[in-house]
């Protein structure tokens, strides 16, 4: 193989390592209201495939495409437990799928509310919207926190321990006091 090749495969090898391999625990406010936020969010949707499943009315709460939806909610579940434990696969993941389910819907709704006149708008679209617009946010919002989260498990600073590894004088006082112990060996 060629040096290019290998070194190809080291980078894919440490990218996967980055995304899978590593197990962090929550620690911030900030991840676990997100997380609880997902688990609401999910929630919400599974009463939305099955409303639509029994014809109940809900309003204007109705899933946009309900085979894809049931497929989502199983890849969800999945990726909220990858977020749990703190991988950057589970947030792409998330991600990827709601991107492709809510996007294509916010464009669509937003060219709907561009082109029509005010009088032929009704409160299903706006509801879709917003629906769709929180679908995108939520992912987008748990990527940077594991990204952010990611940078500050990579340089770690703890003002605990940082004043004792961090003072050379400690550790040269201590060498030196080191050097003076004799001791007889039998």
């Amino acid at each position: 193989m060629h040096n290019s090749t290998i070194e190809k495969i080291k980078k894919y090898q440490n990218i996967l390592h980055f995304l899978i391999e590593r197990e962090e625990k929550m620690k911030n406010f900030s991840t676990w209201m997100l997380v609880m936020f997902m688990i609401l969010f999910w929630i919400l949707r599974i009463i939305v495939a099955v409303s639509a499943e029994l014809n109940w009315d809900l309003g204007a709460l109705k899933p946009l495409n309900q085979q894809v939806e049931i497929i989502l909610l199983f890849v969800v579940l999945v990726c909220v437990i990858l977020v749990v434990k703190r991988k950057m696969l589970g947030g792409l993941i998330y991600l990827l799928a709601y991107g492709m389910y809510f996007g294509v819907d916010i464009v669509n709704n937003l060219q709907t509310l561009i082109s029509a006149v005010e009088s032929n708008i009704d409160i299903n679209l706006y509801m879709n919207l917003l629906l769709s617009l929180i679908g995108m946010i939520l992912p987008i919002s748990v990527l940077l926190d594991l990204l952010m989260d990611k940078n500050r498990k990579n340089h770690p600073k703890d003002k605990k321990t940082d004043w004792f590894y961090d003072n050379e004088q400690f550790d040269r006082k201590m060498d030196e006091r080191a050097d003076k112990n004799n001791y007889r060996t039998l």
